[in-house]
């Protein structure tokens, strides 16, 4: 177990460097019958303002690169005006996959030590999350939230089971995931392979990727299901939120 010394230290390193994010919010928003998903409005606000919101008020980071598709692009620059976002130094234009996206938001930050890399269709996110993910990076370079799987994972083929997985190695990865950039950087450089996350590619370095307890209401939102269930959650957190005022 770390000692608390040892953790103290590296939150007091990990402040006196300067944190960078990603958002990327460039879908296609294909299971939602085409209607994108990150402008639909949530409690009157874009769905993608609460997670921009998140990044805003978090004090470790110092810019934010907000990656879009191509229509949203003017879309995205008024709410920006509109949410006061200032931490927003670039909006850009994503690539065909989200780690061509990735790549565009990196190559928009300047002078930074640290990426954070987030998707926008995760609304319900919390600032502890990002600074837990700051925290646990500057071990190794590298970390990401994830959540034990609670279901029976089973390998399928053609209609049958072919293996049980056991469960208690197995969990589900989210976003935010926590980078020093250079490292990150080098793993975009070097990529050839498509991946569904950007610690896959840091992985392909020999990189050691440390792992930290997300949240199970850290949601993507992928379907119109995702977006009820993240509906009530936010909810409930401006419900308490008030009651805490």
């Amino acid at each position: 177990m770390r000692q608390d010394s040892d953790s103290d230290s590296l939150v007091e390193s990990s402040a006196s460097r300067l944190v960078g994010a990603v958002i990327v919010a460039a879908g296609s928003s294909r299971r939602m019958g085409g209607v994108d998903k990150l402008f639909i409005l949530v409690h009157d606000r874009p769905l993608l303002a609460w997670t921009m919101e998140v990044f805003q008020n978090c004090q470790s980071v110092h810019q934010i690169a907000l990656v879009v598709s191509e229509q949203r692009l003017e879309a995205a620059r008024d709410l920006a005006k509109q949410e006061g976002w200032t931490k927003v130094k670039q909006i850009c234009v994503g690539g065909e996959r989200r780690q061509d996206s990735v790549a565009q938001g990196l190559s928009r930050l300047s002078h930074c030590d640290w990426v954070v890399i987030h998707d926008g269709a995760r609304p319900c996110l919390t600032g502890d999350l990002i600074e837990r993910g700051l925290v646990e990076a500057a071990y190794t370079g590298a970390s990401i939230a994830a959540v034990p799987v609670k279901d029976t994972i089973k390998v399928v083929s053609e209609g049958l089971v072919q293996e049980t997985l056991n469960r208690q190695n197995l969990w589900v990865v989210q976003t935010p995931q926590v980078f020093r950039f250079d490292i990150i950087e080098r793993a975009y450089r070097q990529s050839v392979a498509e991946v569904t996350d950007d610690a896959s590619l840091v992985e392909k370095l020999g990189q050691e990727v440390r792992v930290y307890f997300g949240s199970y209401d850290n949601i993507k939102v992928t379907t119109r299901e995702d977006l009820e269930w993240a509906t009530m959650l936010l909810r409930n957190r401006t419900a308490r939120s008030k009651q805490s005022v």
